[in-house]
């Protein structure tokens, strides 16, 4: 939604841009009913059917409405909107009260030469006002950032690309200079910058969270605030280590051989290099605690565990003498590990 300046959102529901909240509801009906993805079924349908959800937000929220008009460079089009209108209406205001002089021909030119001085005045100072630059805070920026759980727990720098979108330098947003379509933003009221950054994201943080960045966002216009740039966490799924409070969480993949004859096999924990002792016999899924080796709390005073899950896994290629082997091991195997089984009754 960071990025809805760039869209026609007026076009997109299908109405004009001074429609009023009861006709934007029904267009947004009527396009719900039509494109509804139960209605559709594909990708297409779906994709038009979130932009007709956005729109509809945007429109309906006057505060946003009126950012979104003010960039797009329809407000001053609305303002002068307003004010014709509001014009014919004190001039058709003040004929009919000139015409009840009628009947005295210097009353009623003076009337006419009044009205038309006050229609001026007022309407000419009514505009002024209202086509006043407006000062409008810039939008927000939402990025999705994947960082390991290691990165989430110990803190890390990352450099990040941003598309910013501001008005046009040109045109001020208002999409036309002169009568012409504005041919630095090509009509659209705003342009887009890439800008590359370096962001620090803290210690701790958890999958969903949001790290702010001040006034990293789209500009603001006429005088008003910078948005944020919000990077939205997500903890990139790690087939060996998961963290769980203060706990280290290891599937250690091992050999049959290093199951049943045990091992001492170096792993690297946290920038750490620790040493798991595999006993002899192991079973898959059996699970071994390393105390004291976790994860620090912020106090300094305890620390959690490294907890290993064994998991026993064969090499993905056997050279023939390994087959050969294995083929000797089957024969001397006497013990029915299914007996148990077998059994069960």
């Amino acid at each position: 939604m960071a990025n809805y300046y760039n869209k026609d959102l007026y076009k997109i529901l299908d109405v004009n841009y001074d429609a009023t909240i009861e006709e934007i509801k029904l267009s947004y009906r009527k396009l719900v009913r039509l494109y509804h993805p139960d209605v559709t079924g594909n990708d297409l349908g779906i994709t038009k059917f979130k932009e007709i959800q956005e729109a509809y937000e945007i429109l309906t929220n006057t505060e946003k409405r009126k950012k979104y008009d003010v960039l797009r460079g329809y407000y001053k089009e609305k303002i002068r909107k307003e004010y014709e209108q509001t014009t014919k209406n004190k001039y058709e205001e003040y004929i009919k009260k000139a015409k009840k002089n009628a009947d005295k021909p210097e009353t009623f030119s003076k009337s006419i030469n009044d009205a038309l001085d006050n229609l001026f005045h007022s309407g000419k100072q009514t505009y002024k006002k209202q086509d006043s630059k407006q000062s409008v805070n810039g939008a927000d920026i939402n990025i999705d950032l994947i960082i390991s759980c290691f990165e989430a727990l110990e803190g890390t720098n990352r450099k990040v690309n941003i598309l910013h979108t501001q008005p046009c330098p040109k045109c001020e947003g208002r999409t036309f200079i002169n009568g012409a379509q504005c041919n630095m933003c090509n009509g659209t009221g705003q342009i887009s910058l890439q800008k590359k950054i370096n962001v620090k994201i803290p210690k701790g943080v958890s999958q969903g969270s949001k790290v702010r960045i001040k006034k990293e966002g789209n500009k603001g216009l006429n005088g008003g605030k910078d948005g944020d740039l919000y990077l939205i966490i997500n903890i990139e799924k790690n087939p060996y280590f998961e963290i769980e409070g203060f706990n280290i969480l290891c599937n250690l993949p091992i050999t049959p051989f290093e199951a049943v004859l045990g091992a001492e096999i170096p792993i690297n924990v946290l920038h750490q290099k620790i040493t798991v002792k595999i006993p002899p016999m192991t079973s898959s899924g059996q699970k071994l605690r390393l105390s004291g080796l976790g994860i620090e709390n912020k106090s300094k005073t305890k620390k959690g565990d490294i907890i290993i899950t064994v998991l026993i896994k064969l090499p993905e290629k056997l050279s023939e003498k390994e087959k050969e082997l294995y083929s000797q091991l089957k024969e001397l195997s006497k013990d029915d590990i299914r007996k148990d089984m077998n059994d069960a009754k």
